[in-house]
Order: structure tokens, then C-alpha cells, then sequence
């Protein structure tokens, strides 16, 4: 924690404990614990409530507060060792009921109030002609740019029409769809500018996004974002074209920070030599630093920064923030001192602590006023006002009035990592009494020493708890950050920053970043820089960082003992996987492709890997490679059913996170995948078993293999089956189509089966009659995106399995789906777990 807010803290804790104990002063911080518990159960709603509702419980809350003020006044005046002391229980909880109930139904109301701006369902695919103003900095990107817009006014068919205020929508070039395809500047839209009012036409859809064991919720972040619909714009030859209307005086920061960010991005990478990415990534981290466009960013560096965990430090975090309050006041204060006069108006530590919240709140507005940034002021500037007004409260009353304040602007947070990992810091680095002194008192040698614990303290605090968000730790991360912190803050900010006043300080800010990233490769290749570990439940997840918070303490190191056996349960926590002689699936949300996870008792097998989204973007890195590692999974064996970019786009990422994953399927001797692992081709008539689990590949012949026409033709066909009388049969078939269906059906292959990976994602071209009398699925799964441009699954198709009263699980609306062989008859969807009412549900 930065000496800014250290010495907030600090001083509101400082004073004696008899001059702290305020008769009464229980209240407060009663309520405030209420409100954080009320947020946390309304965001437990699977369904909003309606808003008479929620108007009751918030005037029971304020019958509970004025009930709770009545029960102190009637304990008397006494401490609560003289006091009735069931008379103050009372008033306590009746403070934390109040809280509770008031910020229950507040963020009910105000959840109410933004889901009544949803996109209407009947608008959702149409071509709406829109008119509105850009509302922020656009995103380009290889396939185009990315749009954030305020919609002023909608037609649909000539008719009027009321959408969401505010859409995201992509403007695509010509060869978006073409990744194989390098990018084409020419065929690219044209330049955009935040406060342009333009007209166009464009198709929504409402934010619908992959959900995934483990897997980040899209939905809720585009929630928080105040985005609630989704879409592309409609260039097509019998679409009218859009039309710049002009410009306008609004979203005057964001025409700022674009102008600033393309400045960047031209000095630094406009004369790079062809070939030379390196100006340009470098380009990237600076523009970020100054302007908050982590997109800039390459991807390889993000991976880099990640695992050394320095990725806060290179976008703007909270910490990053914090940082810079800090400096800022310090400027301050020094300056502030300089003049006896204003030192008698205003003391210059009150001076500086104001400077550093107002100059940390314009650097957050000016980086894109992103979620992070704003929690970070808003518990700034309400420590700074808890200083200045001169209270005396201890700490952990200072930290629940930030939390709760909020938590109050933004009760969403309480879903995000952000949130905790930002709070947990701030509570363990005061509870462990790290400052003993003012942050401007001490000498630089102490200060210095002072850091490098809170370096330390943090990192033992911390790392249970990354471990429980995100399964993953750097375990070089301590001796990154000793480097990146202080370079990042005192060199590379301040140059950064400094540009946008003299522009040849972005060079020098590039030339310091240069060593940086040396060094930070130089980490990350190291063979053990980041552990990964599955994800714990969360009683395992709570219980380490207990354990990591009391070794963070000044105890004796015998009480510090007693942290190792709560670490235990989540460092080595397994995930139960299916017993001897069955197996489970997880079909994975990942749009439109398959991706499916077979798992035994001791073995793992993935049935295609999803698609490629962009030229830095697939299946793989987004969803595989993240759930893999979530549930600590070792694949033994990648099986591509063949060499569509849909069933291949995530295999690269996946066979450099499964370095022993065998690789087999229907793909080409000159294939790109051969290049990273030789793929042994899957034939008829191959046969294994695994923990008592048969597989075996039913198509495509010898003869067959992988043509270089039609690549649906060839698709693998595995066939999973216990061994029994009564095998459980889960029967995997890829993009095949009539011709092969027919093929296999008078071959008299072993096709009955209990679950049915769908042929195809259910196009018109599969899924034949005789092919499904054949199986005589109970289940049968699509994997195909929501509202793709194949219209996946068909109509028909649906049809021909309502028919044969055959269960149709469709991953838009179930999300991830897990079958067992145990029991065959059911299918758990990740939509339906967990269920909270931001989620996206498709109608029937």
C-alpha cells in the first residue's frame, strides 16, 4: 500500500485506544458490515424482484436503524460491561438489519430500473438503422474497429424503435472473415473519432457470452460496463452505407485520450521497419500507461506480464492509481512548503492528501474511468475525507466505511477479483501494523525497507487468494515487482505522463521500457515461473488465505505455524474425476465449434479445440487452456476430427500448455499443427482402453483420410463405451454429413448410443432420419454459437429430434454441459448453476 494511503490509515488509527472508545461507536461500523452483507445476498438473485418489493424492504431498513437507535437509548449511557448487554446484542443486530436491507433493496432498484433498457428480444438479428454519437475511444483491431455508441434514435422497417442507450458494435473490413488472409489497411473502415455522431445500420443481439466452469462472465462485465447489446455493422450491397453526420461537443476526455493514444502509436511505431514488431509492441505498453488502452497491448506481452505479476502494473489497476496519488501529493507537499503563507491557510500534509486524491481521480478519468480505477478513488477520497475530518476511528472501522462507500457505487464489484485482491491487501498490510511511522517522517533507507516488507507481506497474503481466483501464482512475481514497481512509478509513468505535454519524452518513456521487458522474459522463461494448481472450493479457498494472512502477521512464529495446515486443503485439492470402468464429458462454451473433454479415472482426452476468433484470439488461449488448468487437467491425447479452423483454432495454445498431449485426427501431412507435434491420422478400426473405458474410431477408412475437398467428409468419428452388458455410449462424430451418416448406417457400425455430439452443430446437411434411428440418442448436444451466421441448429433438424422425443441440449442456452456415464440421463448446464439474474437467457 502506498504511504498515501498508509498514512491515512495510519493516522485514524494511531490514537489511544481509550481516546478511540466512543460510546455508540459500534453503530457505525455494525451498519456498514450490514450494507456489505445486503449487496452480497441481492447479488445472489437469480431473478429480480419487482420493484414494490424491493420499497418495502427499504423502508423496513429504516424501521430496523430508528428500532436500533431506540435499543441503545433505552441501554442508557453505560459501557457494556455495566449495560444489559442482551439490550446492545439487540441494537447490533438490528444495526446490521438495517444495512442489510437497505443496501438489499437499493441495488435491487437500481438493478430493476438498468434491465428495464434491455434489448427487446423481437429486435434482436433485424437490420435497425441507427443514429448516435461514439462514446468512446474505438477499439481497431485486425478484422476492424470497435465501436461503443450512445443511440440517439432506431428505425426498424420505417418504424421507431427503442433500443439500449448505450451498444457496442463491431465495423468489420472486408477480409474480417478471412483470418487465413493477412490484414488489408486498405479494406479497413474508415477513421472514427470519439464525439462523432454517425447513422448506420446495424444488427444487435443482446450480450450473450461464453459460460464455462471457472471462466470469466462476459455478461456481468458488460453489465458493470452499462453495455446491453451487442452487434455488428451492415456494409453489405443492398445496405444503405453509413454516414458521418459530423462531430459534436460530447465525451470531450475520450477525443483526448484518442488523440493521445494515436500520437503515441505514431512516434513510436510509425517508423518501424517492416518486419520490426518491437516499436510497436513497445508502443503498446506506453500508450496503456498513459491512456488506459490495455489493447494496445500484444498478447505475448500480456503473457509475459502475467507470469512475472507485473500485469497490474501495465494497465491502470488500482495499485497503479495509488501510486500515483502518492507521488502526486509528495510533489505537492514539497512544493506546498516552499510558501510559509500557504502553509498557514491550508497545513501542507491536508494540501497534499486533497492534491493526490483530485490528481489520482483526473488520471483515472483521463485513462477510461475504467471499474478498477474507480474503486480505487472512491477509497481514496474516502479515507482523505475521514482524515480531514478529523475523526478518530480505528482501522477497521476506516476500511469498512471504504468498502461499504464502494460497494454502495458499484455493488457489482463484490463479483470481481479486483475488489478482493485490492481490500485484502489494504487489510492485511494494516493489520500486520506495517507503518509505525508517518510516510513523510521516515528516512529513505527505512522507507525502503519499509516497502520491501510490504512487498513481502503482501505476496504471503495474496498468493492463496490468486490462487482461489484464478489457480494460477508467479512465483518470480516478488522479484518482478521489486524492479517493475519503482521503475514503472518513478521512471516510465512520469516520462509517459510527461509526453503528453513535450512528445519526445514518449521516446525516452519506450527507451525505459526496453530493459524492462528484457528482464521481465527473462523471468517468465524460466521452467518454474508460474504455478498451477486447480481451483479450490471456496471453504478451501477461504482457509488459505487465512493461513497466508496470519503468516503475513507479527506473531510468534509458533502461531504462524498454525497457518500451514489451512494452505494445505487448497494447494493440494484435486477435482473428483470418474471412478474405474466410467468416464465423463464437459462440452465446452465456446461458441461456434466443438471442443469436448473426455475424462477417466486416470486419463484425459480432448475431442477438437474450438475455434479461431481473430488472428490474436482462439478458442484455446480464451477458454481451453484457462479450464484445463482450472480443473488440473493433463490431456493425454488432442484428437482433431478434422482441419476446419472451428474444430482447430485452439490447438496451437492447447499443445503448448500440454506439452505431453499425443495429437492425432483428420488433418493434412502440410498442415501448420505438424509443424508443433506430428499428428498420427485417426483410421477405422483404432482401438484403446483407458480405466476400463473402451474408445474407438468409427470413420473415417484408410482409404479416406484427410482429402483436401471435403474436409467434413473425413471427420473422425470416436465412439466412448464401459465395458458391460450395459455399456453407457457417448458417440462423438464431428461435421460429418448425409453421405458419411448413410455410409456408416450401411456399414453396420456400432452406433447406438446414449449421447449424441450433434453432426455438424445441426446443419441441414446431417442428422438424417435413418442416422438417428440408428444411434437412438437419449441426449443429443449442439455446440454452435448464439445467433451465428449459419443459423446453427436448423430449424428441421431440431425437428427430426423432437420427433423421436430426444433431449436437445444446445450450448448457447446451457453453456458448458457435463454428461456422466453413471448417469445418463441427466446433463448439469453452467447456466443453469449458479444462475444470477445479469445472465442473458435465450426464450424458449
Amino acid at each position: 500500500m502506498p504511504p498515501i494511503a498508509s498514512s491515512a490509515f495510519h493516522s485514524v488509527a494511531s490514537y489511544p485506544q481509550e481516546e478511540r472508545a466512543v460510546r455508540g461507536a459500534w453503530r457505525m461500523p455494525a451498519w456498514l458490515s450490514g450494507t456489505l452483507v445486503g449487496a452480497a445476498l441481492q447479488l445472489q438473485q437469480p431473478v429480480l424482484w419487482s420493484w414494490p418489493v424491493y420499497g418495502v424492504l427499504l423502508a423496513l431498513g429504516g424501521v430496523a436503524w430508528l428500532a436500533s437507535g431506540w435499543c441503545r437509548a433505552w441501554a442508557g449511557h453505560r459501557s457494556l460491561a455495566a449495560g444489559p448487554r442482551w439490550r446492545h446484542v439487540a441494537a447490533l443486530g438490528l444495526a446490521v438489519c438495517a444495512g442489510a436491507l437497505a443496501l438489499f433493496a437499493l441495488c435491487g432498484l437500481r438493478a430493476g430500473a438498468y434491465a428495464s433498457h434491455a434489448l427487446a428480444p423481437g429486435l434482436e438479428g433485424r437490420d435497425l438503422r441507427v443514429t448516435g454519437v461514439v462514446a468512446s475511444m474505438p477499439q481497431v483491431n485486425e478484422a476492424g474497429v470497435r465501436l461503443r455508441m450512445e443511440i440517439e434514435s432506431a428505425l426498424w422497417q420505417g418504424t421507431a424503435v427503442t433500443l439500449p442507450p448505450l451498444v457496442d458494435v463491431s465495423w468489420y473490413g472486408d477480409a474480417a472473415l478471412d483470418l487465413a488472409q493477412p490484414a488489408d489497411a486498405s479494406r479497413q473502415p474508415p477513421t472514427l473519432r470519439a464525439g462523432e455522431r454517425w447513422e448506420m445500420t446495424v444488427r444487435l443481439k443482446a450480450p450473450h457470452g461464453a459460460r464455462n466452469p471457472h471462466g470469466f462472465d462476459f455478461e456481468l462485465w458488460m453489465w458493470e460496463q452499462g453495455v446491453q447489446a451487442t452487434g455488428y455493422v451492415r456494409t453489405g450491397a443492398n445496405d444503405a452505407p453509413p454516414l458521418r453526420l459530423g462531430s459534436t461537443w460530447r465525451h470531450p476526455v475520450e477525443r483526448a485520450r484518442q488523440a493521445v493514444r494515436d500520437a503515441i502509436v505514431a512516434r513510436l511505431a510509425g517508423n518501424t521497419a517492416a518486419g520490426d514488431a518491437g516499436p510497436a509492441r513497445v508502443a503498446g505498453v506506453v500508450a496503456a500507461l498513459v491512456t488506459g488502452d490495455q489493447r494496445a497491448i500484444d498478447r505475448a506481452d500480456w503473457d509475459v506480464f502475467r507470469a512475472t505479476g507485473v500485469a497490474h502494473l501495465m494497465s491502470i489497476s488500482g495499485l497503479h492509481i495509488t501510486l500515483f496519488a502518492w507521488l502526486a501529493a509528495l510533489v505537492v507537499r514539497r512544493l506546498w512548503c516552499r510558501s510559509p503563507r500557504l502553509c498557514l491557510v491550508i497545513p501542507a500534509p491536508n494540501a497534499a492528501l486533497v492534491a493526490g486524491v483530485l490528481l489520482a481521480g483526473v488520471y483515472a478519468l483521463f485513462s477510461g474511468w475504467g471499474v478498477p480505477a474507480q474503486r480505487t478513488v472512491l477509497m481514496l477520497a474516502t479515507i482523505a475525507a475521514l482524515q480531514l475530518s478529523g475523526r478518530r476511528w480505528p482501522w477497521p472501522q476506516v476500511w469498512l466505511l471504504a468498502c461499504a462507500v464502494v460497494v454502495a457505487v458499484d455493488p457489482w464489484a463484490l463479483w470481481q477479483a479486483g475488489f478482493w485482491l485490492s481490500f485484502v491487501a489494504v487489510a492485511v498490510l494494516f493489520a500486520t501494523n506495517n507503518i509505525a511511522n508517518s510516510a513523510y517522517g521516515i528516512s529513505a533507507r527505512a522507507r525502503f525497507y519499509a516497502l520491501l516488507r510490504e512487498q513481502w507481506v503482501v505476496t504471503l497474503a495474496l498468493t492463496p487468494l490468486t490462487l482461489l481466483l484464478f489457480g494460477q501464482v508467479s512465483l518470480v512475481g516478488f522479484a518482478a515487482n521489486l524492479l517493475a514497481i519503482p521503475w514503472v512509478t518513478l521512471v516510465v509513468t512520469p516520462l509517459a505522463l510527461a509526453g503528453v505535454l513535450w512528445a519526445p519524452l514518449w521516446s525516452l518513456a519506450a527507451w525505459a521500457v526496453q530493459p524492462l521487458a528484457v528482464f521481465l522474459q527473462w523471468l517468465a522463461a524460466w521452467p518454474l515461473a508460474v504455478a498451477f494448481v486447480p481451483i479450490a472450493p471456496l471453504w478451501a479457498g477461504v482457509a488459505a488465505v487465512a493461513g497466508g494472512s496470519l503468516l503475513a502477521m507479527r506473531v510468534p512464529w509458533a502461531v504462524r505455524a498454525l497457518a500451514l495446515p489451512l494452505l494445505l486443503p487448497a494447494l493440494w485439492w484435486q477435482p473428483a474425476r470418474p471412478a474405474a470402468g466410467q468416464f465423463e464429458l464437459l462440452a465446452a462454451d465456446i461458441g461456434q465449434g466443438n471442443a469436448v473433454l473426455v475424462r477417466t479415472a486416470t486419463h484425459a482426452l480432448l475431442y477438437d479445440a474450438g475455434p479461431r476468433f481473430s488472428r490474436e484470439s482462439d478458442a484455446g488461449h480464451r477458454v481451453l487452456v484457462p479450464l484445463l488448468r482450472a480443473l488440473g487437467e493433463r490431456v493425454d491425447l488432442l484428437m482433431l476430427s478434422h482441419r476446419d479452423s472451428d474444430h482447430t483454432g485452439g490447438a496451437a495454445a492447447v499443445l503448448a500448455q500440454q506439452p505431453l498431449a499425443a495429437l492425432t485426427g483428420s488433418i493434412e501431412a502440410e498442415h501448420g499443427l505438424q509443424a508443433l507435434r506430428p499428428a498420427t491420422p485417426c483410421v477405422a478400426g483404432q482401438r484403446w482402453d483407458w480405466d476400463g473405458v473402451t474408445f474407438e474410431v468409427l470413420h473415417p477408412a484408410a482409404s479416406e483420410g484427410a482429402r483436401a475437398g471435403d474436409t467434413n467428409a473425413s471427420s473422425c468419428v470416436l465412439r466412448i463405451a464401459t465395458q458391460g452388458p450395459e455399456p453407457a455410449v457417448a458417440l462423438l462424430v464431428g461435421d460429418i454429413e448425409q453421405a458419411q451418416e448413410q455410409a456408416l448406417v450401411a456399414g453396420a457400425a456400432r452406433l447406438a448410443a446414449d449421447l449424441l455430439l450433434v453432426p455438424h452443430h445441426g446443419s441441414k446437411t446431417s442428422s438424417s432420419a435413418p442416422f438417428l434411428d440408428a444411434v437412438q440418442p437419449r441426449t443429443a448436444l449442439v455446440q454452435a454459437g448464439y445467433r451465428n451466421r449459419f443459423g446453427h441448429p436448423a430449424p428441421e433438424v431440431l425437428g427430426r429430434y423432437q420427433q423421436r422425443q430426444i433431449r436437445v441440449v444446445e450450448s448457447a442456452r446451457c453453456g458448458a454441459a457435463t454428461w456422466r456415464s453413471v448417469q445418463p440421463l441427466q446433463v448439469r448446464c453452467e447456466r443453469d448453476a449458479g444462475q444470477r439474474y445479469w445472465q442473458h437467457h435465450m426464450a424458449p
